[in-house]
């Protein structure tokens, strides 16, 4: 929906406010309060309505409030002294009181007002999942014979990122079109159908290369993310590799953080199977009984969306797994039947996603048990995409769960340094832990353990290896208080009842500790 007024255009499917053919920037927060505002103008919004609409019933002060009110006001050329469009009536609330034109978008035409098409160029429309180019890398040493270098860079990038199934990516050849050219990102976006657009440079010299790239939202302008490279000349394709690894490792993460957000925005009414997913994915993250609970709506709305959809049905597969693990269900041998089912077909659907594969080899571990087929999917997992958090974190549970626990803990490793700020990176350093326990190395243990615990405090996992180790190394007063922290969290953990939950079959250290520690059984 776009909603035209004055000359302005607040676009909600797209998360964009035009003045005229320009976009103005805009917060996220201060976007979803125009929407807000715009889409009840018929009425007084309360401050209540507000805090409920775009903070989600959090604290907010009213120094905040009006922060984003004001900001509002400037994006639309308005103040507070003047309140031509955002109203404040005392102690009733605010409304927006201009005149709204509303139209839904026509497929692939970029209009910005009423009467106002720019149609000088062919636009695409964006693909129903997110979209990057890779544009050709500036040659910065000054030596035409180092252009090379820099089109193998994009080269190796472009074909990492593919490996990613939730990225739509523009063909080399595409982007290379743009080569030699002054662009304007926007226009880079329209023309090939993109959303976020990755541009960069090379310099080499006395033995060094330097690359800089920047990651831009090609429909607003904003910068996402950029940072800089830089690593000795030695050999040109192994550096190639490993530059690639680390861009993509640093871009993968905030690009889906960016979709996360825009879907986030969406109204419920319009919610497709894509932004169901990406609704999910906090959810899943917070590894709450509620945050898996709606995690499960969400991908069994999106599946009924689109029945097709593997990646939805393996996180879904998931969710059911981590309620019986983690001590939240209510019905074990329901979410047992479902995450079996769930992770069959998603594997029907597509068993060459590396995250599919990944997903269901960690549900397949705890909720099966056939250690030779796990290895199998996981391995390839990391195979299909050697960059991707979830495929080595997947593997590093399928490997502690089979008893081959060095592997495990090289796996979590390898995931840990791709994605070092993942929100599941409790969870990598938890499985880190019990595979350090069985191998008797329960310092390194403890040091995992409370590294989980500073990412997610209330994940009671960490609290269980803590209490291990540290009865193991006979810190009794200290294994005591991890076993409270075990049962503040899990208030119905026992040692049976954890091992029946699945996985532990080889984690006999662990259980020894368990006990060891006074925790009941």
């Amino acid at each position: 929906m776009r909603y035209f007024f004055e000359d302005y255009a607040l676009d909600t499917d797209r998360c964009e406010l035009r003045r005229g053919s320009k976009v103005v920037p805009t917060a996220p927060q201060v976007f979803d309060l125009l929407d807000y505002l715009i889409r009840n103008r018929e009425r007084v919004v309360s401050k209540d309505d507000l805090v409920s609409a775009i903070w989600n019933g959090r604290i907010v002060s009213d120094v905040a409030l009006t922060t984003r009110l004001n900001a509002a006001r400037s994006a639309i050329g308005d103040s507070g002294e003047e309140q031509r469009l955002i109203k404040t009536l005392p102690r009733k609330g605010f409304r927006f009181v201009g005149v709204v034109h509303e139209e839904d978008r026509p497929p692939a035409v970029a209009v910005t007002s009423p009467g106002y098409m720019d149609s000088s160029k062919p636009t695409l429309a964006l693909p129903d999942k997110s979209s990057i180019a890779v544009l050709p890398f500036e040659n910065m040493s000054g030596d035409p014979e180092q252009q090379y270098f820099a089109d193998g860079m994009v080269e190796e990038i472009t074909t990492a990122l593919t490996r990613f199934k939730w990225l739509f990516v523009i063909a080399r050849n595409s982007s290379f079109s743009f080569k030699g050219k002054a662009v304007d990102i926007k226009e880079v976006g329209r023309s090939l159908g993109v959303r976020y657009v990755l541009e960069g440079s090379v310099r080499k010299s006395s033995g060094k290369v330097r690359i800089a790239g920047q990651l831009i939202d090609a429909v607003t302008g904003a910068h996402i993310w950029a940072d800089r490279f830089e690593r000795d000349l030695t050999d040109v394709f192994a550096l190639q590799d490993e530059v690639a690894v680390a861009v993509v490792s640093a871009i993968e993460p905030k690009l889906l953080q960016t979709e996360i957000a825009v879907a986030a925005r969406r109204q419920p009414e319009n919610l497709t199977a894509y932004d169901c997913y990406l609704q999910a994915l906090p959810q899943y993250y917070a590894s709450t009984r509620e945050g898996f609970a709606e995690a499960i709506r969400l991908t069994h709305r999106a599946l009924e969306l689109d029945a097709r959809f593997g990646v939805v049905a393996a996180l879904a597969s998931l969710c059911h797994t981590l309620n019986i693990t983690m001590g939240y269900s209510v019905d074990p041998q329901f979410d047992r039947k479902e995450a079996i089912r769930l992770f069959c077909l998603a594997l029907s659907i597509d068993d060459s996603d590396p995250v599919t594969l990944a997903n269901a080899a960690t549900v397949s571990a705890f909720m099966v048990g056939d250690s030779e087929s796990e290895i199998e999917m996981a391995d390839r997992a990391v195979e299909l995409n050697p960059n991707a958090f979830a495929a080595w974190h997947g593997r590093g549970w399928v490997y502690r769960i089979a008893g081959l626990h060095e592997e495990a803990i090289r796996s979590f490793e390898r995931a840990i340094r791709l994605s070092p700020v993942d929100p599941l990176l409790h969870r990598s350093l938890i499985g880190m832990a019990m595979a350090l326990i069985e191998l008797g190395r329960f310092d390194e243990a403890i040091m995992a353990a409370k590294k989980a615990v500073r990412q997610n405090p209330a994940h009671a996992a960490s609290y269980r290896c803590l209490a291990c180790a540290f009865a193991h190394l006979d810190h009794n007063a200290q294994a005591r208080e991890a076993a409270a922290g075990v049962l503040e969290h899990d208030p119905t953990f026992t040692i049976s009842t954890y091992i029946a939950r699945g996985g532990q079959a080889k984690a006999k250290r662990l259980i020894e500790g368990l006990r060891k520690a006074g925790l009941p059984d």
